[in-house]
């Protein structure tokens, strides 16, 4: 769906997310705590980030019941974890980016506090994110049920080799391919890992799942795009070992010989992101990745 006419319920509550391993994070959150104490702004911390910082916190559950929307201090990784993190309770997500590319988190550190100022006027858009749902079967078991805002990828692991992947669209044969792997993508996802393997652009109001080869062995394997409602099922042949199942590049499940993958666009989670007036999607598509610049334009002669 495109960005909506909803708004947050606010009060003076704002999350806090961050990624503690990074100090420029450390020292932003720490700047928003004391200007939010003289703003009469309370910045809430689940229980890892207020011990890291030193301040009260509240436990996973009740933060997640308490907080109206959530901060995201870090880059794009910390804004796919916090999805995840928040999954349960539909939270909307405001990214402030002190990583590098800063897509998802597109806020910068300067503007922060009249972001954060922003949104609790009411200033604001919701964007509702569909997620990948995925099943690794063993069998009749299941053995691992995740979920991925961007993507999730079979790869080969360490083989210096391609291996062959089956992939089928609701049940019915799509192709038999020798790859390095393949990319299930969001229209999140579009703009990550599946756009290095060539896939299309697509913007996150289109439900949709995209179908991208990894170093396909072959000139007739293109990257596909799929409805709403399909279901991928992809099935490693042969008996490759090392062969690793990914969620959003950031969590890896070993896969076994005749282990099976079904992907599905989940028809109930979502990932709720806020955008701001001028920061819309097809702005931070030009701003971040240059789309549509010209040669001249980017520096170039």
């Amino acid at each position: 769906m495109r960005p909506s006419g909803r708004r947050i319920v606010l009060n003076d509550t704002v999350g806090l997310l961050l990624n503690t391993q990074k100090k420029k994070a450390i020292d932003l959150a720490q700047q928003l705590i004391a200007w939010g104490k003289e703003q009469k702004i309370r910045f809430l911390l689940p229980p890892h980030e207020a011990s890291l910082l030193g301040v009260p916190g509240l436990s996973d559950q009740e933060w997640k019941k308490t907080v109206p929307f959530a901060v995201v201090v870090g880059g794009d990784g910390t804004f796919l974890r916090a999805g995840r993190y928040v999954l349960s309770h539909q939270i909307p997500l405001y990214g402030i980016n002190v990583g590098k590319l800063g897509f998802l988190a597109a806020g910068s550190p300067e503007q922060a506090k009249e972001d954060i100022l922003s949104i609790l006027s009411g200033n604001h858009r919701v964007q509702s994110r569909v997620l990948l749902e995925g099943r690794v079967l063993r069998g009749e078991r299941k053995v691992h049920e995740v979920f991925a805002l961007n993507d999730l990828v079979i790869n080969k692991g360490s083989f210096a080799r391609v291996i062959f992947i089956r992939i089928l669209v609701n049940g019915e044969p799509l192709s038999l391919l020798p790859a390095d792997g393949v990319i299930v993508a969001t229209p999140t996802g579009s703009t990550a890992y599946a756009l290095s393997a060539g896939g299309p652009i697509v913007p996150p109001h289109v439900a949709c799942l995209i179908v991208a080869p990894i170093c396909a062995h072959t000139l007739y394997a293109r990257p596909i795009i799929l409805g709403a409602d399909d279901i991928v099922t992809i099935v490693p042949e042969g008996n490759f070992r090392d062969l690793v199942f990914s969620q959003d590049g950031q969590l890896s499940y070993e896969l076994l010989p005749e282990d099976r993958i079904e992907i599905r666009l989940s028809p109930e989670k979502r990932v709720q992101s806020i955008f701001l007036p001028g920061r819309e999607y097809f702005v931070l598509l030009q701003q971040k990745l240059c789309w549509g610049q010209s040669q001249t334009e980017l520096g170039g002669e």
